[in-house]
């Protein structure tokens, strides 16, 4: 990856290991960093709660605060930090009401966007996610977990945006954002993981179909099952 001057004309970058890891290298370096930082989140280095120490950060990512605190306004944006006046940033930490509404929407969503997707999807866009799925089998047998929660999201992102609705993609988007370390959790329990597998098969079989009642109930249930494991769980305990 190509390093990055900023205003003192000094070169910023990200190391190559989070890069790598969140397959942004070619994202401006501002979203380099988010990533970076988002990966943090969903993985509990960073816990609901935590004051963000930026300058932990800047000498771990290799960058200055600029970059950082632009990533910090973008990560804020999406829900997953808070901006307090004159505290810094704080990974936020929603109540468990908040975490089972924001599923229970993005349920709706889905599966409503499924529904219009398997009607109005090219066949170009249904091999598209059909690769996505086979890389996310393959994270799966690696037991790659980052990896295979990444391609589990560009599925689900690639159908809503099938839908061929801009509004439906523009609230998706926002909604999940704000539970995206919680899907991320639901993917970490070894029990579970198997079921979760077998339901994208089932999705992607829908899909193909164009079977729009099927795919919409499908994706529905998904996402009501992600609020059973992690609630189960409980929201605010770590895993190890």
């Amino acid at each position: 990856m190509k390093n990055q001057q900023n205003q003192e004309g000094r070169e910023d970058h990200v190391d190559e290991e989070p890069v790598a890891k969140a397959s942004v290298h070619r994202l401006p370096l501002t979203q380099q960093v988010a990533a970076a930082v988002r990966d943090m989140i969903i993985q509990d280095e960073l816990r609901p709660g935590e004051r963000v120490r930026e300058r932990e950060l800047t000498e771990r990512l290799n960058v200055s605060r600029t970059p950082l605190r632009e990533a910090l306004k973008l990560l804020a944006a999406e829900g997953l930090l808070r901006l307090p006046p004159n505290r810094g940033a704080v990974v936020a930490d929603p109540a468990p009401e908040q975490v089972r509404d924001r599923l229970e929407l993005l349920g709706v969503l889905e599966g409503l966007a499924g529904e219009w997707a398997a009607r109005r999807a090219s066949d170009e866009e249904i091999a598209e996610i059909r690769a996505l799925h086979f890389e996310m089998l393959a994270a799966f047998s690696r037991k790659d977990r980052l990896a295979y929660f990444k391609l589990n999201q560009a599925i689900h992102a690639t159908i809503v945006k099938a839908s061929r609705s801009r509004d439906y993609i523009e609230l998706h988007a926002r909604v999940n954002a704000q539970v995206y370390r919680i899907r991320y959790r639901s993917n970490l329990q070894n029990q579970k993981w198997p079921t979760a597998v077998a339901e994208h098969e089932n999705i992607l079989k829908a899909l193909e179909a164009r079977d729009a009642k099927r795919l919409g109930n499908i994706l529905r249930h998904h996402l009501g099952s992600t609020w059973t494991k992690v609630n189960a769980d409980g929201l605010r305990s770590p895993i190890d």
